[in-house]
């Protein structure tokens, strides 16, 4: 029956849990890539579903009559860290994974993430996401992801040489028991969970690495309202992330804000004050229409390049303005941005 528990003599090495919710369009391509894992050992998949709307929860439950070590679990609450929760009390592995339903994983993923664990110099292994082009403005936007501007400071968005020491991750292995010392994922955080978990296991002393033969691919957003609305939630929770850890702010997270709040200053700011602040958007739109000349010459589709500075700025503005919001909701992460400015970090 799906969702009935295993026998503890078929304990698996690793249990992977993945949060679903309407991934109908991708849960295909997902399914493929678990059974598709070498791993010299034991699996069991763990997909939790929070109330579905399209046929997500009906193709689970086909593939886990088909397939005895995928298992369906109910997220009631409907948000990714409840599901990672939930897949954690049930998860019977020594180590733990978490994949997307909406990414694409390489067959050695899980096997690389547990061999580096298992060395017992790093807590977290993962690799980094990786944009893959799909409908829509996905394809404008994996450009953008190409490029500087897009990713900003985030190591773990662009495919490292060799093994990198990261601040934050994108999905990984780590051991059971660590999770589980550490309270699992933390609920309040709908949004910017990993980063979250990654500040309190590099606040215990743990190190995070990214691997590249880890890598994994993520479709972006396909409308430019749907990448407003994810950049929005991003740029929200980063301010919560700050206040409760300061450590996790860089001084890059503070220029869309400053974008922002410059911009709204050319606008609405006294004369003087509005004069001066003109000389920040025109500077950025300049900078804008320089790298989407730069990958223009590197062979980008124009059809992609016309359109990359809307998806940046769209990018930027959206979490620019979620800080602020953020900093309103949550409180401003004052230590945060001190600790960012002064280029004081643990």
């Amino acid at each position: 029956m799906t969702g009935a528990p295993r026998p503890e003599s078929a304990r698996p090495l690793v249990s992977v849990i993945v949060p679903v919710r309407d991934e109908e369009a991708h849960l295909d391509h997902l399914l493929a890539c678990m059974r598709a894992q070498e791993v010299e050992g034991d699996v069991e998949f763990l997909l939790v579903d929070g109330r579905s709307r399209d046929r997500s929860r009906e193709l689970v439950e086909a593939a886990a009559a088909r397939d005895p070590r995928i298992r369906l679990l109910d997220n009631p609450h409907a948000t990714t860290p409840h599901a990672l929760n939930i897949g954690l009390a049930s998860a019977r592995g020594e180590y733990v994974a978490r994949m997307d339903a909406h990414a694409s994983y390489p067959p050695g993923y899980l096997a690389a993430g547990i061999e580096r664990v298992r060395r017992g110099d790093v807590v977290w292994a993962a690799g980094p996401a990786l944009p893959r082009r799909g409908r829509g403005w996905s394809s404008v936007v994996t450009l953008a992801l190409s490029s500087p501007l897009g990713v900003g400071g985030s190591p773990f968005r662009r495919l490292p040489a060799g093994e990198i020491e990261t601040d934050t991750a994108f999905a990984g292995v780590l051991r059971a028991e660590t999770l589980r010392r550490l309270g699992g994922w933390d609920e309040g955080w709908p949004v910017n969970q990993d980063a979250e978990l990654a500040a309190r296991v590099r606040a215990a002393g743990g190190r995070i690495v990214c691997l590249p033969e880890m890598a994994a691919e993520v479709v972006p957003r396909q409308t430019l309202r749907g990448l407003a609305r994810q950049y929005w939630r991003y740029g929200q929770y980063r301010v919560k992330t700050a206040v409760r850890h300061p450590d996790s702010l860089r001084r890059s997270h503070l220029l869309p804000p400053g974008l922002v709040v410059a911009c709204a200053c050319a606008v609405a700011a006294p004369r003087p004050l509005r004069a001066a602040a003109r000389l920040a958007p025109a500077l950025y739109g300049t900078v804008l229409l320089a790298a989407a000349g730069r990958l223009a010459r590197d062979g980008a589709r124009p059809a992609d390049t016309a359109r990359l500075p809307a998806a940046l700025a769209t990018m930027h503005l959206a979490w620019g303005a979620g800080f602020l919001a953020g900093a309103a909701r949550f409180g401003p992460p004052l230590r945060a941005v001190s600790r960012a400015l002064s280029g004081r970090r643990a």
